[in-house]
């Protein structure tokens, strides 16, 4: 009975202690504490949690990693309350059930490996960064990376290794300074921290290298684009709301042709009535004049238009566009359109939609689900199948939208196909708070030097700026204001392509592959070879 207690007790101060950390970890991005984020805590806030994991019993791990989990995604991402009241739910929760495993590898590490655990730690700890960024409910957002993006320098290794370069050398710092907290001596260390100090030293001295390189590099040309911001809640629907922001859309894009730029762009969603359909079945007779007063403006330009716009298909050809239930025979896909020359040139589908709320696969696997989401006024996209580059005079461009910037593959495949610059279109009006806006924007940082083209975010209300292929921000628009800015975009013609777009997260997929082989091997050699170390139900090593 003491000893369950004592455990109890342990455990309520470890959790106690973890919930702090989430709240301190949470601190280095955006969020109420400040719109920017305290950056500089990125490069500790692992520290205190990987020396409870070190100390703790492996019945405790798996709870502390929900916990852990759990809390750190409720104060990263409180803004998802504003998405939709499920959202707050969902991700954490996700977010807390994959911390399990998490805990429990890292502890195995523990338990598995002696001095060199930190690094086995660092190999776990970054693979899972990657591999729950993939498939359905892939989530890039927690990144550490993604912090420290004022440190332009520290983030010139990404033309190679991706934001997971980055990711895998804070990690590793921390792992070791966990472990010389957890054993209590720092001279048996020395040869580690030096070697883990050069690779800092070779990282700056690279980006200061490549930040020389990118920045005094001579453009083929200009692009001068017109971003458009008209700060409107394209959730909120009806023919009136509708009109009132396409006349709030067509007054600014007025304002800016003033200033004779090469191209104007709006954002994702920035027209909601959907082109396709509406010309051909209006859903109401205003609609289908509003929709034909928008292609006659987007064709009369004398340049040409890029705008987000819903396209909406005829899903069964069988039958007709309205059924006799009164719904439509329809499919939806969230696209981008350019108008030039007096016509509709090209379209792209967005390709990764946002799991849950753009996306549900799991309809028959998980009916009970997907009647909940339903019942929460939830809608469904049907994913795009094609990486399409837009070519206009010379200049070739992509248009990742909204969340696929946050995928460093997705613009790999952008540029890989030809496009010279990328022009991503967001709408986050929604969330209502700058610090959701930011961060959001600073995963983005990471796609322009990745590829080394310079990005382009046109957003609905923020944050539109233009990202140069070092990762600077520069001029970014005052969020949540209507409001319109000329940006010079420079393009150079068949820029080569970095080994990072060429080869997109192979340095996380050999992070993987390196943490698998190390677990598995360690656990295979204490199998067959027990006496040569502790077991797995030690406390820790």
């Amino acid at each position: 009975m003491k000893k369950f207690l004592r455990s109890s007790l342990y455990f309520i101060i470890e959790a106690f202690f973890l919930v702090l950390c989430a709240y301190i970890a949470s601190l280095a991005f955006p969020g109420p504490a400040s719109d920017t984020g305290i950056s500089w805590i990125a490069f500790f806030s692992l520290i205190p949690v990987f020396v409870v994991i070190n100390r703790t019993s492996w019945i405790h791990a798996p709870f502390l990693g929900f916990i852990y989990g759990f809390m750190f995604f409720i104060f990263y991402n409180y803004w998802l309350s504003t998405f939709h009241p499920l959202a707050i739910l969902i991700a954490p929760i996700l977010k807390g059930v994959q911390y399990i495993p998490l805990f429990l590898c890292l502890k195995a590490c523990c338990a598995l490996f002696r001095k060199r655990s930190y690094l086995v730690q660092a190999f776990v700890y970054t693979a899972y960064l990657y591999l729950t960024q993939q498939g359905f409910i892939g989530y890039p957002y927690g990144n550490l990376s993604s912090a420290v993006t004022p440190y332009l320098v520290l983030l010139q290794i990404a033309d190679i290794t991706g934001i997971w370069g980055p990711a895998f050398l804070m990690t590793v710092s921390q792992t070791l300074a966990a472990r010389m907290v957890t054993d209590r001596t720092f001279r048996s260390w020395f040869t580690d921290a030096m070697w883990i100090t050069a690779c800092w030293l070779m990282i700056i001295i690279y980006g200061l290298f490549a930040i020389w390189r990118y920045d005094s590099a001579v453009p083929d040309r200009t692009v001068r684009i017109a971003a458009v911001q008209h700060s409107a809640d394209s959730w909120k629907g009806g023919d009136a709301t509708y009109r009132k922001n396409f006349e709030t859309l067509t007054s600014l894009t007025e304002e800016a042709l003033q200033q004779d730029p090469d191209l104007v762009a709006w954002s994702e969603t920035a027209f909601v009535p959907s082109v396709t359909w509406n010309m051909e079945y209006p859903v109401t007779p205003e609609r289908g004049r509003l929709t034909r007063e928008f292609v006659d403006f987007g064709l009369s330009l004398p340049v040409p238009l890029v705008t987000g716009n819903p396209e909406s298909v005829i899903a069964d050809e069988t039958l007709p566009p309205v059924l006799d239930d009164g719904t439509y025979n329809w499919k939806k896909y969230n696209t981008v359109i350019l108008f030039a020359d007096g016509q509709v040139v090209d379209t792209y589908r967005k390709q990764h939609l946002v799991p849950f709320t753009e996306h549900f696969p799991y309809r028959d696997e998980l009916p009970w689900l997907y009647e909940i989401l339903l019942e929460n006024d939830y809608n469904w996209w049907e994913e795009g199948g094609e990486a399409t580059v837009f070519e206009y005079d010379g200049v070739s461009f992509s248009t990742p939208i909204c969340f696929e910037d946050t995928f460093g593959y997705i613009s790999a495949g952008f540029v890989r196909n030809g496009a010279d610059f990328l022009l991503n279109m967001t709408n986050d009006v929604w969330s209502g708070v700058v610090p959701a806006e930011m961060q959001h924007m600073q995963l983005s940082v990471y796609r322009a030097v990745e590829n080394r083209r310079p990005l382009l975010r046109s957003t609905n209300s923020g944050i539109s700026c233009l990202i140069s292929t070092t990762g600077e921000v520069i001029e970014p628009m005052e969020p949540f204001t209507q409001s319109w800015h000329i940006y010079s975009v420079p393009v150079v013609t068949d820029a080569p392509l970095t080994f990072y777009t060429l080869h997109p997260d192979l340095f996380a997929k050999l992070i993987v592959l390196a943490a698998v082989l190390s677990l598995s091997g360690a656990l295979f050699m204490r199998i067959v070879f027990p006496e040569r170390g502790k077991g797995l139900t030690d406390r820790a090593e």
